[in-house]
């Protein structure tokens, strides 16, 4: 029986939408029902076909019952380079059916080589060479898909239009490991007769400066080259190629200079007018080189597209007291000006990037070297301009080289990661709102192919300590499955090469920095908390999504990090403790006498022990889930004498920390190191602690993302509101009422007058610190995914309200569907409203002290004793007495 209340939608492989050309080393297919009529999920189908109309069958899974929407992967042998449709059909508990609209993905080469040349200009180190190809298509076309990479930066143009909605392929990683390929469908940019590929190319991250130091550059390679093929089916069934190699044509482009850091130099006298179809060439076109292939494999993507994702007019134009054109675009954020101008030949427009105003001009020293700039040459043309392959962090742009700037000639075009908005939370408090669209336009600012500390200065790296301690933040946030996949790929290959421990950054340019200049660490990689981003967050990524297959491909990661640790112990005595080498600590914490010093007051080894016990931890639970028993049951034993040594070193025989810290009693609360008997006093002391500090935290990136949740989690929940809810320095609101659109890397980036504390190392789009969306979602409002059941098939939900908030409200869209949740403070009730999706299922449980009064629903089935409800698909109003 059909059922056209059942809606199947978001349907995903590997959690993307229509893939190409993706790395598909295990599918997992997923997808959400909706069903107004029913309350799960009996029973399911998933077909692939090789044609839309299902007649050429690949695949039938059969209609069974332990097919799961969060995560299902058939055994299912790929073909190389083939398109493949997919429909799922779903029953519900009356036997009632729903079937999806056909979904596809396109595999890519997989083991087919390439066909193609590597190729590159000989024009020289400092040209950014433009690569041509004319060609004819004799008869009409049925289908056509590139595959193209680069090293450096490019963008794609077929018959004068831009193929692809991307920027800055193909993307960021540690090109002597591995370099992606891109694979587009662009049957709509070709025709029959003649046709003109052309290719611009940029440095990059390949070969610009990357890193801290000023004029370092060509640090994976100092020539850029390009590989391309275009397969054209035609309307006959034979196939036409066209392959870089020797007879493809070169010039030097219009991009006279571009770096990620420093901007861009556009010459428009120089620019090829459209990409014309004509043979025409003036004296610097030559004929292309073959070059080596790179060191690095060449393999699919992994990379998410980075898009142009919104647009912001300027709010206003300043004219500041420095006699300054200023636009003011309301917002900090990641991408470019995009502007229409009408320059005389040879005029220059000079825009440069800044994140905050000082007395009222433009600033830009906190960006430290870079010279986040965009240059255009004119040509007396009409012309819109932006840049091409870099990318800039601002909210304000100064304006030379025009003499009246007219605010309506300029665009700011926000640049990320493809990753759909998953979570909001609005409450009564409009600073607590402001707050978290601060923490999710940081997330927005810095997923931009890597998970980066920021995206405005010279350093943009992908940092694992910062990603690892918002992980779960961002993925409440946002769908960030796929987005999080690439990052530890490039992740398990940097430990492979390292006998296990994890770099510093993702991917490890500090490494190539060090090899080049002699400086630095010699191997900067294995740091607590950093490092530990090899078990968070896989082990976050399954929670969240449900996904087996993709904790599977980690799971090598997380053993060898835990390994990593064990022989780190083992060669310093085997205390079963973490003892030795390089540790960032608390990072930037306030509980140091020495306010330059970034390093924290908590004991770094203490800090590392309680990792080495936490990763070690995940790591066993993440064996028990695969099924490795005998690692499960070695991690296990392991763990459990890593925590007696915490236990014995750090706590006295009475279960008193021996440590005075926040940081250092937030980890033992919040990683379940105290002594049994302890935990009521030592939250108790951490209360007391705060209360001596004015009230304030003074934790760093190791305790700031467990500081409200310890609290919470220990009867101490007042606590947290106090804290969430302070307008002082250093709280989260002190930033808010500063006018702040972002989270900034310190507590004080900006001081009360509104000047910047410092110049070094001071970003304003830093999303550490947003880490407290995740207790926003767990706590506040209450959502909580089980680990039995995850992927939010089953979930927790057990909010716990304060009278110093009057309303919550939440809508998270979960791997299983939409969970809605809200509460309201009434003088002597509360009333909560949860909607549980179809097919998932919710313990509620009310806060300690509070007492059932109603409890209603028209669609829902509740039942449960005491403060606990057992909850089916539905919608429940609920109201309770407070204590």
């Amino acid at each position: 029986m059909e059922n056209i209340a059942m809606r199947i939608t978001n349907l995903r492989v590997n959690h993307l939408k229509n893939p190409c050309g993706y790395r598909m080393d295990q599918l997992t297919f997923s997808w959400i029902t909706e069903n107004k009529e029913g309350k799960e999920q009996k029973k399911a189908r998933l077909c692939i076909s090789e044609d839309r109309t299902f007649k050429k069958l690949c695949y039938d899974s059969g209609k069974k019952k332990d097919i799961s929407s969060v995560g299902f992967s058939p055994e299912f042998p790929l073909q190389p380079e083939r398109l493949y449709y997919w429909k799922v059909e779903v029953w519900d508990e009356h036997g009632r059916r729903g079937v999806s609209k056909p979904a596809f993905f396109r595999t890519g080469k997989m083991e087919r080589g390439w066909r193609a040349d590597w190729i590159t200009s000989g024009l020289g180190e400092q040209v950014q060479p433009l690569f041509r190809k004319i060609f004819d298509i004799p008869r009409k076309i049925r289908r056509a898909w590139v595959s193209i990479s680069c090293l450096g930066l490019f963008e794609l143009y077929i018959n004068g239009r831009k193929a692809g909605e991307e920027y800055l392929t193909p993307y960021c990683t540690h090109y002597t490991n591995w370099l992606q390929y891109l694979t587009w469908d662009v049957t709509a940019l070709l025709k029959k007769g003649t046709n003109a590929i052309w290719i611009m190319t940029g440095n990059g991250w390949y070969k610009g400066r990357f890193g801290y130091i000023d004029g370092l550059d060509r640090l994976y390679g100092d020539t850029l080259g390009i590989i391309c093929e275009l397969s054209v089916e035609l309307s006959d069934g034979s196939t036409l190629c066209v392959l870089s190699d020797e007879s493809w044509r070169c010039c030097p482009s219009a991009v006279i200079e571009s770096s990620i850091y420093d901007g861009e130099i556009y010459d428009c006298r120089k620019e090829y007018s459209g990409f014309s179809l004509s043979g025409a060439e003036g004296p610097n076109w030559k004929n292309v080189e073959k070059m080596q292939p790179p060191e690095g494999m060449l393999t699919e993507r992994l990379s998410t597209p980075v898009s142009v994702q919104g647009q912001r007019k300027p709010v206003r134009l300043i004219h500041t007291p420095a006699g300054e054109q200023v636009l003011d675009f309301g917002q900090n954020m990641t991408g470019w000006v995009q502007c229409r101008v009408k320059l005389a030949e040879g005029q220059i427009l000079r825009l440069q990037y800044g994140e905050i105003l000082q007395n009222g001009n433009f600033y830009n020293r906190n960006l430290r070297t870079a010279k986040a700039q965009y240059c255009c040459i004119g040509d007396g043309r009409d012309r819109v301009v932006r840049p091409h392959f870099t990318f800039y962090g601002f909210r304000y742009v100064r304006v030379e080289g025009i003499e009246k700037v007219n605010p309506e000639d300029f665009t700011a075009q926000l640049l990320h990661s493809d990753m759909e908005r998953t979570g909001r939370i609005v409450t009564s408090n409009e600073k607590i709102n402001q707050l978290f669209e601060n923490i999710w336009w940081s997330q927005r600012d810095n997923f931009l192919d890597v998970p980066t500390d920021c995206p405005q200065r010279d350093e943009r790296m992908g940092w694992t300590g910062d990603a690892q301690v918002f992980c779960a933040s961002a993925s409440f946030n946002a769908d960030t499955s796929a987005f999080y996949r690439k990052y530890l790929f490039d992740l398990l290959l940097e430990q492979k090469k390292r006998g296990g421990s994890v770099p510093h950054v993702i991917p490890d340019i500090l490494r190539q920095i060090s090899l080049r200049t002699g400086e630095g660490e010699e191997d900067p990689s294995g740091s607590s908390v950093w490092g530990d981003a090899a078990a968070v967050i896989p082990w976050t990524l399954y929670r969240f999504y449900g996904d087996k297959a993709l904790l599977k491909a980690q799971y090598e990661s997380m053993k060898l990090w835990a390994d990593y640790m064990y022989s780190c112990d083992r060669n310093n005595g085997g205390t079963w403790l973490w003892e030795s080498g390089f540790h960032f600590g608390d990072w930037l914490s306030l509980d140091q006498p020495n306010p330059e010093t970034p390093f924290g007051a908590t004991d770094p080894f203490y800090i590392a022990s309680v990792f080495y016990y936490y990763s070690t931890v995940l790591t066993a639970k993440a064996a028990h889930v695969l099924g490795y028993r005998a690692d499960a049951a070695a991690l296990e034993e392991r763990a459990g004498k890593i925590r007696q040594a915490v236990r014995k070193k750090y706590f006295t025989a009475e279960g008193e920390l021996r440590l005075d810290t926040q940081t250092a009693m937030v980890l033992a609360l919040h990683m379940d190191l105290v002594p049994a008997g302890s935990r009521r006093r030592l939250a108790g002391r951490l209360s007391r602690k705060i209360a001596a500090n004015g009230g304030h935290l003074d934790t760093g990136f190791a305790g700031t993302p467990y500081l409200c949740l310890a609290l919470s989690e220990n009867g101490k929940n007042e606590d947290s509101y106090h804290l969430l809810l302070n307008e002082e320095y250093p709280g989260w609101l002190y930033a808010v009422n500063l006018g702040a659109t972002t989270i900034w890397e310190r507590w004080n980036s900006v001081l009360p007058d509104g000047s910047i504390s410092k110049t070094e190392m001071n970003s304003l789009n830093h999303y550490a610190y947003g880490s407290v969306a995740e207790w926003m979602y767990r706590v506040m409002c209450g959502l909580n995914p089980e680990e039995k059941a995850p992927g939010f098939v089953r979930a927790r939900i057990s909010p716990l309200p304060d009278d110093m908030m009057e309303w919550v409200k939440l809508e998270y869209r979960s791997a299983a569907g939409t969970y809605r949740i809200s509460w309201k403070n009434r003088k002597n009730t509360i009333q909560y409203r949860i909607t549980v999706p179809f097919s998932a299922q919710a313990v509620f449980i009310l806060p300690q002290g509070q007492q059932f009064k109603t409890i209603r629903s028209k669609d829902g089935e509740p039942a449960g004793t005491g403060r606990k409800l057992y909850l089916k698909s539905g919608t429940y109003q609920i109201t309770a007495y407070k204590h």
